[in-house]
């Protein structure tokens, strides 16, 4: 909670003063009216089809007690940060009238950062595997440290503001993932977040159509590095190339962490147990584990796959370094769970449904089929398209396919770009007959519907604007 007052005085320097500014108390910002309660601060975001000021009045009757507005809407108490001038004191509800509302909460959220210099921020970035990586750190850090972290897609230009405005007196560290769609972007949520340590999960063809190269995508994501602090650290996923080459590019402390010999943090021993999770032997160098600790630790994770462990070891390479013990790093990664993604859930008539629907890239694709590739019983892979590929798009596809050919005994894609999955998998041996294509998910529906069987595992799997969600939720009874 803080007062108004702070927020008026990160636009404009001594507008805090107005009378009555102290007395208006803030309890969370959102910019959904309908999220709107008592002590909320809405900020009215004109997009393309919404205009947040037509909701203003709504979030005044919820609860809220201010309103960010680039113009007067309700005829109540106001205060113009441009002007430097209120309507009279300042009560409750009151609109806070800016030029940019986009740009003043940003400017809030930088100050509530600075305001913080105590605040350990760990700033999360990479083409696959932000969401997971930020919930293991997250989950690890809060066995030793008092955490805030971004909630779902919290990512953005907006996101990561809202997020800050959360800071509270007994926050110790903050865990933000970074997205970007462009150069820059990265740079410009580091001004704002100043992190202390970054993490580089990989680079890839996400976003390939909006960059262009591969090259201009590994650019974006160092900008997180080049942000770091002399006395921060970069933690690098050493297995990749492009993130391990990004040492050279930041003042801080380097560690990198991977499946390969000479990374600080190192997995060995990797071991899939089905719906288990995974067991690996966690390695550390001294450079990176406290006086005293062990060189390795025997570890387990709820989530599945091998790959879940490439967000483990960022995690507990960030963990040892803050002298968290093996102990405290095992008990966080299981306080995580199954995680967010690749969640099994029971399925109706004696199935388990894999669910990953939330997005998907080439990389995460060939994860989530190797995860089923292990499984027993018959696997039906339901594969959508996946979208911002660029000039990888008809190759990212098709490796999609020739991977599930290995994997599936059914399978099922949904859209257009979907079909060269099915192509990839006929083409190195798939038979036609356990391939379908579908142009949507009601069709893919349908499909399921008939062929299904007691003891299936089905993954379902796509970029989210595909909607394949529905299917889950046709699917599913409840969780496993």
């Amino acid at each position: 909670m803080y007062a108004l007052a702070e927020l008026l005085d990160a636009l404009a320097p001594g507008l805090g003063s107005t009378p009555g500014a102290l007395d208006v108390m803030v309890r969370r910002v959102c910019i959904d009216s309908r999220q709107a309660s008592a002590g909320s601060l809405f900020v009215a975001f004109k997009g393309e089809r919404v205009d947040g000021h037509d909701y203003v009045a709504q979030a005044f009757a919820a609860g809220a007690v201010a309103a960010l507005v680039e113009r007067p809407v309700t005829g109540g108490a106001w205060i113009d940060t441009g002007r430097g001038e209120a309507g009279g004191p300042i009560v409750a509800p009151v609109e806070v009238i800016v030029s940019d509302a986009l740009a003043a909460l940003q400017a809030w959220a930088r100050a509530r950062r600075a305001a913080r210099p105590d605040v350990m921020v760990v700033g999360v970035t990479g083409s696959v595997g932000k969401t997971t990586t930020k919930e293991a750190i997250a989950a690890v850090l809060r066995e030793g440290m008092v955490t805030l972290k971004s909630e779902g897609n919290h990512n953005n230009e907006i996101g990561l503001p809202l997020t800050l405005m959360e800071l509270e007196p007994h926050h110790q560290c903050a865990v933000l993932e970074m997205g970007m769609y462009a150069l820059g972007e990265i740079a410009a949520l580091c001004a704002i977040a100043q992190p202390t340590i970054g993490v580089v999960t990989n680079v890839g063809p996400t976003h390939l159509e909006r960059l262009g190269t591969i090259a201009r995508i590994a650019t974006a994501k160092e900008e997180l590095v080049r942000a770091l602090p002399e006395d921060g650290w970069a933690v690098l996923n050493g297995d990749d190339a492009r993130v391990r080459a990004m040492a050279a590019a930041t003042p801080a402390s380097v560690v990198t962490y991977g499946l390969e010999v000479g990374n600080a943090v190192r997995a060995t021993d990797v071991a899939a147990q089905g719906l288990e999770g995974v067991t690996f032997r966690a390695e550390a160098t001294s450079a990176v584990r406290g006086a005293g600790q062990e060189p390795h630790r025997d570890i387990v994770l709820r989530a599945l796959g091998r790959h879940a462990v490439m967000a483990a070891l960022p995690a507990i390479a960030i963990g040892l370094v803050q002298g968290l013990s093996w102990e405290q790093i095992q008990a966080g990664l299981l306080a995580q769970g199954q995680g967010l993604r690749l969640t099994p859930r029971r399925g109706r008539g004696g199935t388990t449904v894999l669910d990953d629907a939330y997005n998907a890239s080439p990389a995460s694709m060939l994860a989530a089929l190797d995860v089923l590739k292990d499984l027993p019983g018959r696997r039906v892979a339901v594969l959508g398209d996946m979208l911002e590929l660029g000039a990888y798009d008809a190759e990212g596809h098709r490796e999609v396919g020739r991977r599930a050919a290995e994997a599936v005994d059914v399978l099922l894609t949904v859209g257009v770009r979907a079909q060269r999955i099915a192509q990839g998998a006929r083409a190195v041996g798939l038979d036609a007959s356990a391939v379908r294509c579908c142009y949507r998910a009601g069709e893919a529906m349908r499909a399921l519907e008939a062929l299904l069987r007691p003891g299936d595992y089905v993954l379902i799997k796509a970029s989210r604007s595909m909607g394949l969600e529905a299917l889950v939720d046709a699917l599913v009874e409840d969780a496993v």
